[in-house]
């Protein structure tokens, strides 16, 4: 198991872990400073390929770029 002790919402170390609440993400356990940091972190949303309109304009901006050519 990996453990990341970097709250991801403050971006500070949590000392407490006996006290602090975490989530598993698969073999990744995530501690929290508090209950509040740990409810935002569940509330972003994921970011996902597969059907994102913000993905999707990224590519189409970059595909007529002249650094990258055109993939159209």
């Amino acid at each position: 198991m990996r453990i990341s002790t970097l709250d991801p919402i403050t971006l500070e170390d949590v000392t407490d872990l006996e006290n602090a609440p975490f989530i598993m993400d698969g073999d990744l356990k995530i501690y929290f400073q508090s209950e509040a940091n740990k409810a935002e972190y569940l509330d972003i949303p994921m970011h996902t390929g597969e059907n994102s309109p913000g993905l999707k304009k990224i590519f189409d901006d970059i595909a007529d770029c002249p650094i990258t050519g055109s993939i159209n």
